[in-house]
């Protein structure tokens, strides 16, 4: 029988489930705590003015005396942005391969915390301790180099946590998979399966990042003028291909965009990229050379309206006019919410009268996640006792915990969980899901950090949509009379020229409205306020069924 007193396993995902992006994962026991994971997200369309969202801290903050380190699979930002915010409320070592170190330390640097922060370089070979956890680590074929998976040993049993992958067994470094070191860690009996859900939709295997270079030297072989290749700035694998195809046809590297010239830096400085010597250039000395000598590295394959890409298509800019001659690749997928964004910028760049090149119809883009039969491989591989999916959106984890169910995992040993569900084990092995702690989303602003809520977002939504009207009157203090006005004043709602009538309209339910006020003695201005809203949102949307910001200014004399 279970003792009810006894410390219990608890897996907590706070990020990255029914989403893509924001991973951030903590296994706890007893008085200790490990994070796996702190990444970022990107804002969708309608978060109006937002730079990034982050993973809420709140259950790590309030349990931060239990926190014995931050585990990072990979330098992606998905995985790694959350870091500056976090460190700001916690102080605790970071563990991560030399690659995501070396990414994670510029960050740093770019907040000022390099020098409070530790950061312990781990390797495949060498397990750690943090607590009571005794983590192992096996090498995992992704989109970027040096990612791997932990297997965390816990006083209840194995818990193995996949990190993003797919079996590349042609990786561009030549590191392939550990099945080996997955096989023997995983041969005395695994209690849970963490496992990257993204692909679980799409059947087969996920293409090997080789693929790309073939098409690559397809379209390189045929431009007559410059190619410039925008892609993902963590995306080194794919960097390295560029590269080596610009180097085949004897054209110069110029690198644009903050990210991808730090990261191309780092990654270099670190062995993870080979640039042959002499082959890159400042993008101010591209003027030296003819166009089909030059192949320029951008930002921008998400269509950010600040990147390098966007400024070209726009115009704006330094060193690049995009002409007819140009061929430009955008070699990535559209994360979820940049999709408009990403059409904009390619329609600009064809107006531009560029040859344009992009993932949907040519080909430049594989997967850095594995498809539904790499899930399956992945499973059979751990055999895992219970299963969660994680890394994906609702449906790429019910359709994961689909594969699971097939591969022999009884349904009430999978946990479809949500961010901030609480899977539990007891002292013999035995989970249930039935807690949850605050698992929402910080969103960033500019400097501010958790300071814009729902209503804010609401009310930027609603600006932008319909607009605003300000109605100010005068009223006398005691008697709530009308001294003056209302005025109106209207941006994004009407054209004022053009809308008297509903203007003045509207003057006069302002009117009655106070009229009708002052005879009943009501001199409160918050119901004021609230009655000369209610009075023109009716009015309004009766006539031209529109919803403008209302705010009413009332001044008492």
């Amino acid at each position: 029988m279970a003792n009810n007193n006894k410390p219990r396993l608890r897996l907590i995902p706070l990020g990255g489930l029914g989403e893509v992006g924001k991973n951030m994962f903590v296994v706890e026991y007893g008085s200790d705590m490990m994070l796996i994971d702190a990444g970022l997200m990107f804002p969708e369309d309608e978060m109006l003015g937002i730079d990034l969202v982050l993973p809420d801290f709140t259950y790590v903050r309030k349990n931060k005396d239990k926190l014995k380190g931050i585990f990072i699979t990979h330098g992606h930002e998905d995985h790694t942005g959350a870091l500056p915010y976090l460190l700001r409320d916690v102080n605790v070592p970071i563990y991560g391969t030399r690659l995501t170190l070396g990414l994670i330390r510029g960050k740093l640097e770019e907040h000022n915390l390099l020098g409070s922060t530790k950061l312990v370089e781990i390797h495949p070979n060498n397990p750690i301790k943090l607590g009571c956890f005794k983590l192992e680590f096996f090498r995992m074929t992704h989109s970027i180099p040096d990612g791997v998976g932990v297997a965390i040993h816990t006083p209840v049993g194995l818990v193995v946590h996949s990190g993003d992958f797919k079996l590349d067994q042609t990786p561009i470094d030549g590191n392939v998979i550990g099945f080996d070191k997955i096989s023997s860690l995983c041969s005395k009996g695994v209690l849970a399966l963490m496992s990257d859900s993204t692909n679980a939709e799409t059947p087969g295997y996920t293409p090997s990042e080789r693929v790309v270079g073939e098409t690559l030297h397809k379209i390189f072989e045929k431009a007559d003028g410059r190619v410039i290749v925008a892609s993902f700035a963590s995306h080194i694998h794919r960097i390295q291909q560029v590269i080596d195809t610009a180097h085949r046809f004897d054209r110069k590297l110029a690198v644009t965009g903050l990210s991808m010239t730090k990261n191309v830096e780092i990654a270099s400085q670190l062995g993870y990229l080979k640039i042959p010597k002499k082959m890159m250039i400042h993008p101010a000395e591209m003027r030296r050379y003819a166009p089909k000598q030059l192949c320029v590295m951008s930002t921008g394959s998400q269509g950010e309206p600040m990147s390098a890409l966007a400024r070209m298509a726009n115009g704006e800019h330094k060193w690049v006019d995009i002409t007819e001659e140009d061929t430009i690749i955008i070699s990535a997928s559209a994360v979820p919410g940049n999709e408009k964004s990403i059409s904009q910028t390619i329609d600009r760049l064809f107006r531009c009268g560029a040859s344009v090149f992009y993932d949907s119809i040519s080909g430049v883009h594989v997967s850095g996640h594995g498809a539904k039969d790499e899930l399956r491989l992945m499973m059979n591989l751990v055999k895992p006792k219970y299963f969660i999916p994680i890394h994906g959106e609702y449906r790429h984890l019910r359709l994961h915990a689909e594969i699971a169910e097939e591969m022999g995992i009884p349904k009430d040993h999978i946990f479809v969980a949500s961010n901030g569900d609480v899977v539990e084990f007891n002292e013999n092995g035995k989970a249930s899901m039935k807690e949850k702690v605050p698992a929402g989303a910080i969103l960033v602003d500019g400097l501010g950090v958790g300071d814009i809520g729902e209503v804010v977002l609401r009310d930027r939504q609603q600006l932008s949509s319909d607009g605003i009207l300000i109605v100010v009157v005068t009223i006398d203090k005691q008697t709530g009379k009308l001294i003056a006005g209302p005025d109106l004043v209207t941006r994004g709602f009407v054209y004022v020229r053009e809308s008297g009538a509903l203007l003045d309209e509207a003057r006069e339910r302002v009117i009655k409205a106070l009229e009708r006020t002052s005879k009943e003695n009501i001199t409160d201005w918050a119901v004021l306020k609230n009655d000369v809203r209610k009075v023109l949102s009716a009015f309004i949307y009766d006539n031209i069924k529109r919803r403008p910001m209302i705010m009413p200014i009332i001044v008492e004399v």
